[in-house]
């Protein structure tokens, strides 16, 4: 006989989004369950500390591009703390050719740079003067090459949309996957004038705290995870919870069936909020039509390798920056690194450097299928290539796939969103949420859980 639990609502998973939903519900007071399928919360997220150094196989970093996130942070205070990276994240490098090339970052250097032709350097003294587009579905290559020009696309937007998404801008609809950059044009008409425009509009106070730091934690980012189970409650977290399936009880609320510790278990809820990927609302919400599903989960997902890289003493080029992007044009086999010991404290020795090296993504799946010493070979060509090294010696390696790492927000995100809305409404009580819809940031994953606490009816 199945054990059985009441309470107000059921979150299942336990990542960031569902932590900070679980956070703002047990500030109101309301009783709750978070079941999550893995051994431990935070999803993705885990700090490792090894010979050494201290690392993630996860995130990174996250982005303060919501005011919410900071003040998540701040009412952690005691628990966790921020740490805003160093300046040094504030510099980008671009790999064209055989070297890097430091992303202008200012007019002149823009004039001066070698990663964009004469010809659209020109050009881009025209962009504040060009017509808006008018097609909301224009993905972001067409938007580009519109505005700017085909070496803006190749060296500055492909990079960028690596970083990000590890994507392909022909692909990425501007309006879903980058809705910031396709308002900045639809409300100004230019991306110039109004990014000049907006720098003299008066902000409020609250929207001052979207500063666009690149931040982490403390510690690492596990310390987060670890200030929100404690304020949750760690006995409101059903881990290793296995098969769970989401029923519409006949009267009201939902029941949620599953394995917990060896037990069948039945949760009795008035609320469900599911925050996992989409591929795996099929077996959880098997109460939904064939159609509707479909189109929820009807997603591309970029796979990436994440190899982290540690060397007690370093013996490379001088890595005074965020990191280096490495365009598709470019025919490499890793999309980036990031020099993380740059511009984070105490993740590796002193004299030492921690890198993370990512691969594969939307364009080169098929390299987070090869074993770990086809991998291993890629980086020593890489990596010695790009950092100045006489050899690959790294004192620590970890390689962590990811099949769905980050979702695609293509054309069909619009009738994703549609599913979404029309499941909600048909189905009173359970919330939608996950990094499908709502951006895929850290900080709007932090945004969309507190927005879900609070769309309840409690």
């Amino acid at each position: 006989m199945a054990k059985k639990i009441t309470t107000e609502v059921v979150i299942v998973g336990a990542g960031i989004t569902g932590l900070t939903v679980a956070y703002y519900l047990s500030k109101k007071g309301i009783d709750f369950r978070i079941i999550e399928k893995s051994a431990h919360a935070g999803g993705v997220i885990s700090t490792v500390k090894e010979n050494g150094f201290v690392y993630e196989t996860g995130p990174n970093t996250g982005v303060l591009s919501q005011p919410e996130t900071a003040e998540l942070i701040e009412e952690l205070k005691g628990l966790c703390e921020i740490e805003i990276a160093d300046a040094a994240a504030k510099k980008r490098w671009i790999w064209k050719g055989n070297t890097w090339q430091p992303l202008p970052s200012g007019f002149m250097a823009a004039v001066k740079t070698p990663l964009f032709t004469f010809g659209d350097k020109l050009g881009i003294l025209a962009e504040p003067f060009r017509r808006k587009g008018k097609n909301p579905d224009e993905t972001l290559d067409q938007l580009v090459l519109r505005r700017m020009g085909q070496s803006f696309l190749d060296y500055a937007v492909d990079p960028f949309i690596l970083g990000i998404y590890s994507g392909d801008p022909s692909y990425l609809v501007t309006r879903y996957a980058l809705p910031k950059l396709y308002n900045l044009e639809q409300k100004y008409g230019s991306f110039i004038g109004g990014a000049f425009r907006k720098g003299f509009e008066k902000k409020e106070p609250r929207a001052k705290l979207a500063t666009g730091e690149v931040f982490s934690i403390k510690g690492g980012l596990q310390n987060l995870v670890e200030a929100l189970t404690t304020k949750a409650g760690s006995e409101n977290i059903l881990l290793s919870f296995a098969e769970a399936t989401v029923i519409p009880h006949i009267k009201e609320g939902y029941i949620t069936k599953g394995n917990w510790n060896g037990e069948d278990v039945e949760l009795n809820s008035r609320y469900v909020i599911t925050t996992t990927g989409s591929h795996d609302l099929p077996a959880l919400l098997p109460f939904v039509n064939d159609e509707e599903m479909a189109e929820l989960n009807n997603l591309l997902y970029a796979k990436v390798v994440q190899v982290t890289l540690g060397f007690h003493k370093w013996e490379g080029l001088p890595l005074d920056a965020f990191g280096g992007l490495v365009p598709f044009k470019e025919e490499r086999d890793v999309l980036g690194i990031l020099f993380l010991s740059s511009f984070l404290s105490g993740r590796a020795p002193d004299g030492g450097a921690l890198l993370s090296v990512f691969m594969g993504g939307i364009r080169k799946p098929q390299l987070v299928d090869l074993p770990d010493k086809d991998i291993l070979g890629i980086l020593d060509k890489e990596v010695v290539a790009m950092t100045g090294l006489q050899s690959f010696n790294p004192d620590l390696i970890k390689i962590t796939r990811y099949n769905h790492a980050i979702p695609q927000y293509g054309l069909s995100t619009g009738e994703r969103l549609k599913a979404v809305e029309s499941i909600q409404s048909s189905n009173p009580g359970l919330f939608i949420g996950g990094n499908f819809r709502n951006g895929i940031g850290m900080s709007d994953r932090i945004k969309q859980g507190r927005e879900l606490a609070q769309s309840l009816p409690l």
